[in-house]
């Protein structure tokens, strides 16, 4: 299998409205280090997973939607926890839509919260 990693990061502000994450309920803000893995099988035409310029472009664009935005006040997440977790796989869905003309594989999606915790969401781009 080859990979092909980028990553970037954002800055976010949001809650968790859910006793369950202690003082994380109330707004608070966050830099999200994302990383995305691109993978297959076989490289393409060129020799490559996918372009390096692209992968990153791609992610950039995904990232400035969220960056120094109160993820509570944004319409597409509202009635959504934004965890770790979620926006992993939120992260995933806008980047395999824009790269699947480019790109046929897995992705993976990988969001560092801290140094010491991150989440990550894997699928195929369909």
């Amino acid at each position: 299998m080859y990979e092909l990693q980028v990553s970037d990061h954002v800055m976010i502000a949001h809650s968790l409205p859910d006793p369950f994450f202690g003082p994380a309920q109330g707004l608070h803000g966050a830099t999200f280090n994302v990383q995305a893995a691109f993978r297959t099988t076989t490289l393409n035409a060129h020799q490559v997973v996918i372009d390096i310029g692209e992968a990153l472009g791609i992610l950039r664009e995904v990232l400035q939607q969220l960056a120094y935005r109160n993820l509570d006040e944004m319409e597409v997440f509202q009635g959504q926890l934004t965890t770790t977790e979620f926006m992993a796989y939120w992260i995933h869905g806008e980047v395999a839509r824009r790269a699947k003309s480019i790109f046929k594989g897995e992705l993976c999606i990988r969001v560092v919260e801290t140094p010491m915790a991150s989440a990550s969401f894997t699928a195929p781009v369909p």
